[in-house]
């Protein structure tokens, strides 16, 4: 196996993809603020356009909020069949450079393409030769992250949205962690950034200052991870749809969710990054899980095992709505929501059309 600092690992991320796939298809939506999602008086925002974004429009906002920032916000209803069906063209790209592809959700990916760039260029000209195929062929724009570890390759694809393309190389990657804010680190979030500031860290220069005992006592087992990203370590590899043992999908709400109806249009993104991961790998589960974080940060779980595998995406859906159902009357708001699909099952089909499946 490859050391880590010789790893090349591109992480790609389309720009306000559901938004920019509206705006794709319906020229009139161009160049005008866009929010796909829920209506104007309940819901949430599933994306946002740049143009909406200028106004502090953001996914997973609730839209009443959305409107009074940018009252003249359009709001378009969600077509996910389209979505998933760009996603699958823009995978077919990356299964032209490597077979290390490891999907996130619709819109986003690493490919670990270190044994490729041997025959076929560096990372970065593959990066780029990525980007202008997925713009040709989709008419959407990607920007793409290359580094030596997952971690540094996602920061360096939000450095330069959209249609970015930058490089952290080895010997780059400490010096670019340190004069980071620890908010703008992935995977540290508002609240957490703010728990770090008021314990002194406020850059990744004072996050290395901390010890790994520090940082576990303060944050539980994550504090493990802190302690090495904070020092450009990262050394998880990028794992492919054969490898996986379970799929889900997680948002957390820029405003906290206390109505029933802004749920399902929540769920509906999740279910549907799940939902294609079972297609493309060609796997169904019997596993639901929904995983639910209120504003006071109390976690909770709730999961059922079906008989059989779920065989329609709407059934997903409709088990994910039931298990959120059976959390009322609820009486906090709700922060984050999360979908996950396990006891996976390889689906086949014979001829005639039967679906079999088998372990």
């Amino acid at each position: 196996m490859e050391s880590a600092d010789n790893r090349k690992i591109i992480h790609i991320d389309m720009d306000a993809f559901y938004a920019s796939v509206e705006q794709r298809d319906n020229p009139a939506l161009r160049g005008k603020p866009l929010a796909v999602g829920g209506s104007t008086q309940r819901g949430v925002v599933a994306a946002a356009s740049y143009e909406a974004r200028q106004f502090g429009v953001r996914s997973a906002m609730a839209s009443t909020l959305a409107l009074r920032k940018c009252p003249t916000l359009i709001f378009v209803k969600p077509r996910f069949e389209v979505y998933k069906a760009v996603s699958s063209q823009i995978r077919a790209i990356f299964a032209r450079f490597t077979p290390l592809i490891e999907p996130l959700s619709l819109d986003e990916a690493y490919l670990d393409v270190t044994d490729t760039v041997a025959a076929q260029g560096t990372a970065t000209q593959l990066a780029q030769t990525i980007k202008d195929l997925i713009k040709e062929e989709t008419g959407l724009t990607a920007s793409a992250g290359v580094s030596y570890n997952k971690f540094l390759a996602k920061l360096a694809s939000d450095y330069r949205k959209p249609d970015g393309l930058f490089v952290i190389k080895p010997h780059q990657g400490l010096a670019f962690v340190e004069g980071l804010l620890v908010g703008q680190f992935h995977g540290i979030g508002h609240v957490t950034a703010a728990r770090m500031n008021q314990l002194g860290i406020f850059t990744g220069l004072d996050l290395r200052a901390q010890s790994e005992t520090f940082l576990v006592n303060h944050f539980g087992k994550v504090g493990h991870h802190y302690y090495h990203i904070a020092r450009a370590i990262d050394t998880r590899l990028v794992t492919p749809d054969r490898e996986r043992k379970s799929v889900g999908s997680e948002t957390t709400f820029e405003q906290d969710l206390a109505d029933q109806a802004d749920f399902e249009s929540v769920l509906q993104p999740l279910v549907a990054d799940v939902w294609q991961y079972c297609e493309r790998a060609g796997v169904l589960g019997r596993t639901v899980t929904l995983k639910v974080k209120y504003n006071d940060f109390q976690q909770i779980t709730r999961s059922r095992t079906m008989v059989g595998a779920l065989a329609e995406e709407s059934a997903l859906l409709q088990v994910s709505m039931d298990l959120l159902s059976s959390l009322r009357p609820i009486s906090k708001g709700i922060r984050l929501l999360g979908v996950s699909l396990s006891n996976l099952q390889t689906r086949e089909i014979r001829p005639g059309g039967q679906l079999v499946l088998s372990l």
